[in-house]
């Protein structure tokens, strides 16, 4: 071996049961194909730890003479140097190959983290400092705009290929043709290996993914009995084959969707069983944040929209058909073999036989989104109002979430492709190194994602304002919530007018607004006041006292102040809870999505952490609340009884002036001196049935819309002008 030249050698543990060696079989094979040579080298991961053969995969391929292996210990020359999997290179190498190579490229075929730790899996700079120490100078190409986006937020400065290096498929060997469905309600389906992660987080989720209905069926392929552990029981509408009794082609024969929703803390790579469910004719239904890897030939929507989603396009065999048909074609086009000979073109290795050159694709220019970047805060409200928005674009505008908050795995757990930027206080930088480390992620986030509106719910900062000089390709739009206090953030004001124009969300206490924001409304496009949720998306009384633990005929009550020691019995919120107690409430406390460490459990009391909370408001008689914008305008849109205790430590939030309004409104109580006797005095009130009552009744007569559609709208306008209405464009 040692004379022969090949022309890619590849470097892997080719034990991987899933996608690793998957993905390595459809590239020997066509290199293969193309006239190519192929060698394999074997090198063990520490992290699997169990002995176990080579995958079936890469076994068939050297019995059919497609590729050879490299001997233990013999050098191997090749053109091209592939080495896949990241994590082999935790460790040192027991016994390092001897490899020639002209190039040489690391396929970043999984992120160093997950949503909640950004090294989890491996160390970027200590692989490639092994890597390049082993074999040279190496080309570092994620696998997908996910675990580029991952490799970037764990290793800002990591040099990465322009451009990725995607899975590929061969449609050919998929392909079925589809004349009518499967049987006579709708076959929902998955494959892929076990693992926990791959299955939605709750049992809430999974079952509204994976129905217990039977107006559909549900067949798994590998994995099921996690899903079946989670639940405690298996749903009789499902059936479950054990991984690698049914071939992935045979086994999605058999499916009419394909569904795929998995832990909202998984960076899923790619998603290689996507590609291959829509590669055979299978319509598939999956989370918004896969819509860079496979653009408008899949269908997006979160686990609660899966069975009206389905049922919907079984009813229109037209609509089916047409589905089906795109997204082979866009596999075809995208993932096809010839992209991956082509690729290795590029880097030296080119075919002794021509494949089929790719279709034209017509639509190849990539749709142009929103790009919806959120402050860090406190809490979720900057992310909050961002999603509200990003929900309701429509499904052909591409949507990016990029934030500083630790509430980016709440963006991503709700469906959003999302992005994270280390807040200053996070890097605890100096302001001058991270005004420049942020400016250098939004100017990244605008190349990688190519939004044509990017929306910032932030005050502008200088790293802001820098990325707005620096993209004038893009029009900039700042969402701005209004109330602020008076003769606070003047200078914010004067740095916003680099943006193109200014999205304001409504204020219900607009006419108690003293702020700068009042006098700066030449180029404001108003919309409602914008909550996350529609008055028809909460759940009955029923379902949300299930959902927050609550005996059904005591009246219930949350608490929701945010900072304060509730185990601290002189404090405002330990005062409230004993008061509430006392007049025979449950309470409830609802802890931030966001928090990083537990709240104190308080004995009869419950803690709950779910978001959003607000889903749940109708099993609640009353709620103690902070008045910050996003829990003020829900609470009244959906007419519950609060207690507004606006907390005076913001920045700009005005919050007594927000609560004041809406107590002399008659829509709200304030608690005006929670340290005092005034906070007793008003839970009083609170606590009569006939006066929470006409609250609710108070709240209806004031009622208000939900902004966030318009909002949508307005920014869509801005993103395509010729759908845009040009007297509202307000820019």
């Amino acid at each position: 071996m040692t004379e022969n030249v090949h022309d890619v050698a590849i470097l892997s543990d080719f034990r991987y049961p899933g996608g690793t060696s998957a993905s390595i079989a459809a590239e020997v094979r066509a290199q293969a194909r193309a006239g190519l040579s192929t060698v394999l080298v074997q090198v063990r991961s520490p992290h699997l730890k169990h002995d176990r053969p080579f995958n079936p995969l890469i076994v068939e391929l050297l019995r059919d003479g497609l590729a050879d292996l490299g001997a233990g210990g013999e050098p191997v020359n090749a053109r091209l140097l592939v080495l896949r999997q990241p994590r082999i290179f935790t460790e040192d190498v027991a016994e390092v190959p001897l490899i020639r190579a002209d190039r040489r490229v690391m396929v970043i075929n999984q992120a160093p983290g997950d949503s909640a730790d950004p090294a989890r899996y491996y160390d970027f700079a200590e692989v490639r400092q092994r890597v390049e120490g082993y074999f040279g100078e190496c080309e570092w190409a994620p696998i997908s705009p996910q675990v580029r986006a991952e490799v970037l937020r764990s290793t800002p400065d990591a040099p990465l290929a322009a451009t990725d290096w995607h899975e590929i498929i061969d449609t050919a060997d998929w392909w079925t043709e589809r004349t009518r469905p499967v049987a006579g309600v709708p076959i929902l389906g998955r494959h892929g290996r076990p693992d926990p992660v791959k299955w939605p987080r709750t049992a809430e989720e999974l079952l509204l993914a994976y129905p217990d209905t039977a107006n559909v069926r549900v067949r798994v392929l590998g994995g099921g009995e996690l899903a079946v552990a989670k639940l405690g029981r298996q749903p009789e509408n499902w059936e479950l084959l054990e991984f690698g009794t049914v071939s992935p082609v045979e086994f999605l024969r058999g499916l009419d969707f394909f569904v795929y929703f998995h832990d909202p803390d998984l960076v899923e790579a790619f998603g290689r069983t996507i590609m291959e469910a829509m590669a055979a004719g299978v319509p598939v239904v999956i989370g918004e944040h896969f819509r860079p890897i496979f653009g408008d030939a899949a269908h997006y929507t979160t686990p609660a929209g899966v069975v009206p989603l389905i049922h919907e396009l079984y009813d229109d065999p037209d609509r089916y058909q047409q589905a089906a048909r795109r997204a082979r074609a866009f596999v075809d086009d995208h993932y096809g073999y010839p992209s991956h000979v082509a690729r290795l073109a590029d880097r030296g290795v080119r075919p002794r036989t021509e494949l089929p050159a790719p279709r034209p694709d017509p639509d190849a220019e990539p749709l142009r989104g929103v790009l919806l970047v959120s402050d860090n805060g406190v809490g979720l409200g900057h992310l909050s109002r961002l999603m509200a928005i990003g929900r309701r674009l429509p499904p052909e505008t591409p949507a990016v979430i990029a934030t500083q908050s630790h509430g980016a795995s709440v963006a991503h757990r709700e469906g959003f492709l999302t992005e994270y930027i280390p807040s200053r206080s996070v890097l605890r930088l100096p302001r001058k190194r991270w005004s420049d480390l942020l400016r250098s992620r939004l100017e990244h986030l605008v190349d990688l994602h190519r939004p044509a509106v990017v929306a910032v719910d932030s005050v502008p900062h200088d790293g802001i304002v820098a990325a707005v000089a620096a993209r004038r390709d893009v029009t900039w739009v700042w969402v701005r919530r209004p109330m602020w206090r008076r003769g606070t953030g003047v200078e914010w004001i004067e740095k916003g007018g680099v943006f193109d124009g200014i999205l304001e969300p409504g204020e219900f206490a607009a006419a108690a607004d003293e702020g700068p924001t009042v006098a700066d409304r030449a180029r404001v496009h108003p919309v409602e006041p914008i909550t996350y949720l529609d008055r028809h998306e909460l759940v009955d009384r029923r379902t949300a006292r299930a959902a927050l633990g609550l005996e059904s005929k005591r009246p219930a009550a949350l608490l929701q102040l945010g900072a304060g020691n509730i185990n601290d019995i002189s404090s405002p919120a330990a005062r409230v809870t004993r008061f509430l107690r006392e007049a025979g409430f449950q309470v409830v406390f609802a802890e931030s999505a966001i928090a990083t460490e537990p709240a104190p459990e308080v004995p009869g009391t419950r803690l709950v952490k779910l978001y959003p909370i607000s889903r749940y408001l109708r099993g609640l008689d009353l709620v103690v609340s902070a008045s910050g914008y996003n829990s003020f305008h829900e609470l009244l849109a959906f007419g519950v009884p609060t207690v507004f205790v606006p907390n005076r430590e913001t920045a700009l939030d005005d919050q007594v002036s927000r609560a004041r309004f809406a107590a002399a409104a008659g829509a709200a109580l304030m608690v005006e001196d929670p340290a005092g006797a005034d906070l007793e005095r008003v839970l009083a009130q609170a606590v009569r049935a006939e006066v929470r009552a006409e609250l609710s009744r108070r709240c209806t007569e004031v009622r208000f819309g939900n902004g966030a559609a318009a909002a949508a709208r307005w920014l869509v306008g801005l993103a395509d002008p010729a759908t845009a209405d040009p007297v509202s464009t307000g820019v």
